[in-house]
């Protein structure tokens, strides 16, 4: 229930409620709140995902600078790749420069994300740069958004099951120095079970 809530299925969550008899640990039309505003970040579609986590819960935004300024930076990367070059100046002059100003870290994302002008989909650009205009940048953006208002419904950010996914990866490198053992295949949901030959003895 906590995977399928964090990452925004509700219509599976609802489902699953009914089924085990679970309460939901948040309010489930939450999610389709949250889902509408990932779905405008993935569409480029900054200012509406802005107006939605306003009317979400205002204080989001109000006191988090950090992600304010990722969807400012989300928002004149969307200009940069429309080719709206005089829009997309003014707007970093004007909305995020002064940002530039308070924090080192800001002015060195807004450089990078400027660089795009220079470069103009040219093959010579750096990675950190072109990966700007890729999906995984948006997608980035709209998980961050998301773990900020999950986190402002004191809900969990990342889901129990990967840490736990991450913990069964992690134990089985640490056992693998040690013993053969039957491998867990996270991608198919099996395991490899070793020959009996493989057994080692200690």
């Amino acid at each position: 229930m906590d995977y399928l809530v964090i990452e925004g299925f509700k219509t599976t969550a609802e489902e699953f409620n009914k089924e085990a008899g679970l309460t939901s640990p948040v309010d489930l039309e939450s999610i389709e709140s949250r889902m509408n505003i990932r779905e405008a970040l993935q569409r480029g579609d900054v200012g509406e995902a802005i107006t939605r986590v306003n009317d979400l819960n205002p204080e989001i935004l109000d006191t988090n600078p950090a992600l304010y300024f990722r969807l400012q930076q989300q928002k004149l990367i969307e200009y940069i790749r429309q080719g709206r070059i005089a829009e997309a100046l003014e707007f970093a002059q004007q909305e995020l420069a002064p940002r530039g100003e308070e924090s080192q870290e800001f002015l060195g994302e807004l450089e990078k994300t400027m660089a795009l002008l220079a470069f103009d989909s040219s093959p010579s650009a750096p990675p950190s740069v072109t990966e700007l205009l890729s999906p995984a940048q948006r997608l980035k953006t709209a998980s961050e958004v998301n773990a900020a208002i999950l986190e402002s419904f004191s809900q969990g950010k990342e889901a129990k099951l990967l840490g736990l996914l991450k913990l069964i990866c992690w134990g089985e490198f640490m056992l693998d120095e040690r013993a053969d053992f039957p491998k867990l295949d996270v991608c198919e949901g099996t395991f490899a079970y070793p020959k009996p030959a493989q057994f080692r003895r200690e």
